[in-house]
Order: C-alpha cells, then structure tokens, then sequence
C-alpha cells in the first residue's frame, strides 16, 4: 500500500497541492485525471520520491518494487533492442547462476547428515521456487510477446536501439517495465507513442496486472478499459471516485449538481433564520430568543461550492475557401528512406469534403504519406497533385516543439501572421487562454499542453479548405481535445487526421485508410467501423485456415517449443545423484521425525527439562521435510523430463 499524507507542494506564489492525501492499494488500477498543468506528472514523481514536497511524506513497504514510465527517460545505447529488453531480467539472470553455482556444489556434497546440508537444501528449493515463479524458464519468450504487442517485429530484435526513434526506444523502456512487473507501475502517458493495435495490447496486459497500476492518460477509451478507480488533480485538491473515466464525469456532475442544490436549500435557510433574528432583535422581549437563534446559526457548518477549473479554449476554424471536387490525388506514389521502401506504388484520392483518418503501426508511412501531401518532402516515385485551389492548413506531429523557444507568445504568432490579422493576434491568444502578461511569456517556459495550443492558435490565422493534423492531441488534456474535437466536426472543408486515439477519432471520420506492408487500404466508416471489421476479418481467416485443412498459424505471442535433446551420460548419472541424494535427505528427516513423535506421545515427555527444545527441533525438522520433499519432486521432475 502507498499512502501519500498531507502532501503540500508550492512553486512561486502558486500552490500545486495544498495538503492532499491519497492511499493507493495492491491492486488499485488508477487514472489520475486533470487539467494540463494541475500536477499529474509532478504527483506521480512525489510517489516515485523524484521530487520531494515541502510538507507531508509518501510511504510504502520497503520490500516493494516501483516502476515509473515517464516523459523524460534516457534511454540506454550500445545494445539491441532484444538484449537491452533482457536487461529487465537482470535479478532473474543473478539468481539463475546463484542456482547453478548451487546445483555443481550439491553434486560434490557428501554430509547428507549435517544442519548446514539441509539448511543449504533449504536455500536451494527456496531460490529454483522464486526463480521458477519469476518465470526465469521463458525469458527470452516474454521478452518476444512483449515486443511483439508493442509493435516490434523479430527483425527489429537484433538492431541497435539506436537505430529507432524516441518513440520506439521509450516502448522499450515500457517493455522492459512490463517484464520486470513491479509491484506499483506508474505510467505518465503511455500511450503517446503507441499505435492503436498496441493500445489494444497493452490494455489487455494492464486488465490482467497483478499489482497496482496508476496511470495519466488523455485518452478516454484507455482509462475506461484499464482503470476501475479515477483521481481527480484540480486545483491543487485531489477527489476520488471509484470508477473509470466515463462512469467518473457523471458520478462528478452529479455530485456537483447535489453540492449545488444543498449550498443553495443552506442559504435559504441561513436567510430565513438571519430575518428572523432581525425581527426578534428589534423587540425586547424578544431579545434573549434572537441571541439564542444566533448562536445556533453560527455553529451551522456553511456548504461550501468547491473551485472548479472550466477554462477552455475557443476554437473555432475559419470558414473553409471553396476548392475543385477533386482535392488530392496520387498514382503509383512510392517513398523510400535509402534502401527501406515505407510506400510502394500507392492510390489515393480525396474529393472535397472527405473526412479521413490515417491508421495503422508506426513506421507504415502514415506521417510520411502526410508530408508528401503538405510538400515538405519529395516523392521517391509516381505523382501526387492538389486540386484546383487547394489550401493547407498543417499540424505536424511535433509542431509543438519546433516553436523557436526563444520567442514570446506574441512574437509567434506575429512571424506566422498576415498583416491584416496583427490587431486581433492578442485576441485570439486570448481565447486560448493566454491573456494578460501571457503574451510576452518565453516558448521555453510553457507546458507541452499550452505549447499545443499555442501552435493550433498559429494555424488558425489562415484561411484553408485541406486540414492535415498529424497527432495533434499528443499534449491536450481531456477538455481541450473535446473542444478541438467539436472545432473539427464544424469544420467545412476537407480533412486528414494522424490519430492513435480511438475516442477522439470515432464519429469524427467518414473514411478510414490504414497502412500495412507499404500499401493503403480504403475502408468506408470511422475507426470504430474499421476496427470491428478487421476484427471480423480475421475471425473468417482462421475458420478458412480450419476449413481448408490447414493448421492455424502459430500466433505471434506464442513461444516455439523447445528441440528435443538427447542427454548425455554424465548428465544423467548427475540426475540420478541428485535424486538419490533427495531421497536420502526425505528418509532420514522422516526417520528423526517419527522418533521425536514417539518421545512426545508419552506424557511423562512433557515433564522433562529438554521438552522445549525438542519441540522446538521438531517444528525446524518439518520444515526441512517440506524443503527437502520439494527438492526431491524437483529433482524427480528433472529426471523425467529428461528420459522422456
């Protein structure tokens, strides 16, 4: 259990937690919701003790295990992606060759008779337990499943870390986490840089985690199929509902709307009262009756309404100028990165009024397909025109970050302004939710979230008719992408979205084109349509595979079996030396056992000095039995698994 107690937190004049507490049990599965900027990331480092507060304090058993995913990871070069994935393993690997070490000093052993023998078995049978239960038998194969659910294919084992992006290199971070299952796992957004299959994936992991898992997540289909219990970060409080996301936003509009209603009956109430002693005061033989009633109003608890943060951005597009029926169009479009082709002889056309979603793993094209579109890189093959009077309007995936950091708010938008729209520039930051000072704030000082919104604000001083977001919800909270959301679902003219995000997507497309082996696929519908259909699909896949006779292929997740190896005799005599040392062990423990029992079913034992310590004894022989029957069974199982 982590219990976090008054945990104060204060940066500048501005309180970040004002004495919060929060207790999070074995197997709570967390969302920490909240506005971008409330705490989320900062709280989860005050329980990973990164960040220290001013008061309170964060504790848990000290033999627990933490392990904390977030933004700003280094990530290790110099190996593959297999062998640093391994590396979860390390504790394993230590105790596989304590184990081996083990095993070659009990075949040169011979004092089967002595404590320090059976306290040696008794270590052993403790150690191959642990190691057997931490799954030390298939490393490599849990080190394969994950990958592969994060979206790494067997060809990516063997290169370099290096050789992938910060997105790549942090599912390795992520992989090995998983592997290391500790016992309280905090991830700070990790969905940001995962496709939607691996959401899938990972979703299906967390469902089934044995320890407790608390996660920041903007993405509300996530949080509903991981979480059962979501904690709100909001002006520097924290409130708890034990429900998922969804469940939670009524569960806090009710309890708002109930607040409401009960501040508002208390000060009818109080009012009621306060005239009524007004009354009474003004008659003296009413006097004593007013200052009774007065004091029983002031000890009346007042209601108070709780601060909420409703700020939110208004984003609206600029009406879309009219473009030709045909606004894009490409035949036989290829790209290729030197020898790695990413497109290959690919179709597409989009007509005016399309409304398109880009899906499928990272890596398949889909930003590249975007930036081919946009003009901000060439064509390796065939043709891809715009339509007659095209416009762009360009979210890139990191235009958050490519903001010159040394330029004020102001400054940005003026460089990305036309001139007629300079008198309005503080007006539109301003339904951004800069106001005031804000505009002369540095880039560098500003948020992930708040440099979002400032890029989406840059976009907005154009007028276009083809919007092109690649990613574009990466750093919005909750609020924000459903205002960007409802902007986008007014939008008249013609889109293409880069999403991973289910939620956000969904009603918001009428086309759906997925990327997969170096080719698009044209499906009608949004991204739920899509994915029930693929999921159809493959359904009908393995009944023809069964149908035709032919074996089901071997899932990706699953391990290969094992070759068969003949062993050798050396070996087996080793076998049979560890078995019949086993056997021994259990004999003779089983002997002192039976005679200590024949001593103590005499009632005159029980009167005898040495009484004590023999029960004593007798307690410590059972547990060396215990030991020693589960070497036995081990060495029992070796040596049949290796004549079978």
């Amino acid at each position: 259990m982590i219990t976090a107690s008054n945990i104060y937190l204060q940066y500048g004049g501005r309180v970040l937690f004002d004495h919060i507490n929060l207790v999070i049990s074995d197997r709570d599965k967390v969302g920490l919701v909240g506005r971008n900027g409330a705490g989320k990331s900062t709280f989860l480092k005050i329980i990973a003790g990164e960040v220290t507060p001013d008061e309170g304090s964060v504790t848990r058993p000290s033999s627990s295990t933490l392990g904390f995913l977030h933004q700003e990871m280094n990530i290790p070069s110099g190996k593959t992606v297999m062998e640093e994935t391994l590396t979860a393993f390390d504790e394993l690997r230590r105790l596989e060759t304590r184990l081996a070490e083990m095993h070659q000093e009990l075949e040169q052993r011979t004092d089967y008779e002595s404590d320090s023998y059976f306290k040696f078995l008794e270590e052993y049978s403790h150690l191959n337990d642990q190691f057997h239960l931490l799954g030390g038998d298939d490393m490599q194969a849990q080190a394969e499943r994950v990958l592969k659910g994060l979206g790494f294919k067997q060809a990516d084992f063997n290169r370099q870390t290096t050789e992938f992006s910060g997105g790549w290199q942090m599912r390795v971070e992520l992989a090995k986490m998983l592997l290391q299952r500790p016992n309280y796992l905090l991830l700070d957004e990790p969905t940001n840089h995962l496709d939607i299959e691996s959401i899938i994936w990972l979703e299906g992991f967390l469902e089934d985690y044995p320890g407790a898992v608390i996660t920041i997540s903007h993405d509300k289909q996530f949080l509903d199929n991981v979480t059962k219990r979501t904690v709100e970060i909001e002006l520097g409080k924290v409130f708890e509902y034990k429900a998922a996301y969804s469940q939670y936003v009524e569960l806090r509009r009710d309890r708002r709307e109930k607040q409401l209603a009960a501040f508002t009956n208390q000060q009818k109430l109080i009012a009621q009262k306060e005239r009524t002693i007004n009354r009474f005061m003004a008659k003296a033989t009413k006097t004593s009756m007013a200052q009774s009633m007065q004091k029983q109003l002031d000890k009346i608890e007042r209601i108070e309404i709780e601060d909420e943060d409703t700020a939110g951005m208004n984003l609206r597009f600029p009406p879309a100028p009219r473009s030709g029926q045909v606004v894009v169009e490409g035949h036989r479009v290829s790209k290729s990165y030197g020898p790695k082709p990413v497109l290959q002889d690919v179709h597409i056309k989009l007509d005016r009024g399309d409304r398109i979603a880009f899906v499928g793993q990272n890596g398949q094209g889909k930003t590249t397909l975007a930036k081919m579109i946009v003009g901000q890189i060439p064509l390796s093959g065939g043709e891809l025109k715009l339509g007659h009077n095209v416009s762009i309007g360009y979210y890139a995936q990191n235009q958050a970050d490519v903001l010159d950091p040394k330029m004020t708010l102001l400054e940005t938008m003026e460089a990305a302004s036309p001139p007629e729209m300079r008198t309005r520039l503080r007006n539109i930051l301003g339904s951004f939710l800069f106001s005031g000072e804000d505009v002369d704030k540095k880039v560098s000082v500003l948020s992930g979230g708040e440099r979002a919104r400032l890029a989406l604000a840059c976009m907005l001083l154009r007028p276009f008719n083809l919007l092109v977001l690649d990613e574009p919800t990466n750093h919005l909270d909750i609020i924000s992408k459903d205002i960007l959301k409802q902007a986008l679902s007014d939008f008249d003219g013609t889109m293409i979205v880069v999403s991973h995000d289910r939620e956000f997507l969904a009603g918001l497309t009428n086309r759906t084109i997925e990327f997969r082996d170096h080719q698009l696929f044209d499906h009608i519908g949004d991204v739920n349509a899509f994915l029930e259909k693929r999921a159809l699909d493959n359904m009908r896949a393995v009944e023809m595979s069964s149908k035709n006779g032919k074996t089901t292929p071997t899932l990706p997740h699953a391990p290969q079996a094992p070759e068969k190896k003949e062993i050798s005799r050396e070996e087996r005599k080793r076998l049979q030396r560890n078995l019949q040392n086993a056997e021994r062990a259990v004999e003779r423990l089983e002997a002192e056992i039976k005679q200590m029992e024949v001593e103590m079913a005499d009632p005159a034992f029980y009167e005898q000095a040495k009484a004590a310590h023999i029960l004593e004894l007798h307690g410590q022989k059972k547990k060396a039995l215990d030991a020693a029957m589960e070497a036995w069974e081990a060495a029992q199982m070796e040596m049949e698994e290796a004549e079978a």
